[in-house]
């Protein structure tokens, strides 16, 4: 298990290691994107949109007290769902401990296997995304 893991996206990996089968991921899946909060619709702008992703995907960052909020949404309800536990599982960061993470625990999750070669491509551009916020979010604080 990786211990460089934040604590809540460690909870998360072993949410969906306890889920067996594929069906049973997606379905937990789709709980993260329907428990995701409201996106402001004035965020919807190119700046915060993932690029690479087939369905529209938009997330923002913020800094508060050197712990990272993010925020986002998807048209595509497994893309939200990823995004969702991505959000939640990177809430409450710092932005260094964001920047040093790789994108491997998903591989831990075991969505990767169950997931399709674009929506498994859209994990890592949102992925990379929210490690771009997260840099941009603490250089503009400093500044």
């Amino acid at each position: 298990m990786n211990d460089s893991l934040p604590p809540a996206l460690a909870k998360i990996v072993k949410r969906f290691q306890r889920a067996s089968e594929p069906k049973r991921r997606y379905e937990q899946l789709i709980w993260y994107a329907q428990k995701l909060p409201e996106f402001p619709a004035e965020d919807k702008i190119t700046e915060n949109k993932v690029p690479g992703c087939v369905s529209q995907v938009f997330v923002t960052a913020s800094l508060d007290d050197e712990k990272i909020t993010f925020q986002g949404d998807s048209d595509s309800q497994l893309t939200k769902g990823l995004l969702a536990l991505l959000i939640e599982g990177l809430n409450g960061s710092t932005p260094a401990e964001i920047v040093q993470l790789t994108p491997d625990f998903i591989q831990e999750t075991g969505l990767n296997v169950s997931l399709t070669p674009s929506r498994a491509n859209g994990f890592y551009n949102i992925f990379k995304t929210m490690q771009k916020k997260a840099l941009e979010s603490q250089q503009s604080v400093s500044n």
